[in-house]
């Protein structure tokens, strides 16, 4: 077990070196999983690291054309004070 710490000498992170059989095991699963002792308390959760490079943003299919539209449209706007007033009379 290898313990790194803070400057201030606090301990930040311990980490414990898994077995190779435990290691493919979580690493199979790509999920949050439970860890249990013997007698089956959980003793806390592992949360696998997500790989952002096989991720894409998502977001809205608009056009370039739509895009310029609002641009130039003379249509009202609001910001965001004015949304978040609206709202709170609701």
């Amino acid at each position: 077990m290898d313990v790194f710490s803070c400057g201030n000498g606090v301990s930040a992170v311990i980490q414990i070196n898994l077995d190779a059989k435990i290691a493919d095991q979580l690493r199979s699963l790509g999920r949050t999983v439970e860890l249990c002792d013997p007698s089956g308390l959980v003793l806390g959760r592992f949360v696998p690291l997500i790989d952002l490079s096989e991720w894409e943003p998502v977001s809205p299919d608009i056009s370039e054309e739509e895009l310029d539209r609002r641009a130039n449209s003379k249509e009202k706007r609001y910001t965001t004070a004015e949304v978040l007033a609206h709202l709170e009379k609701m």
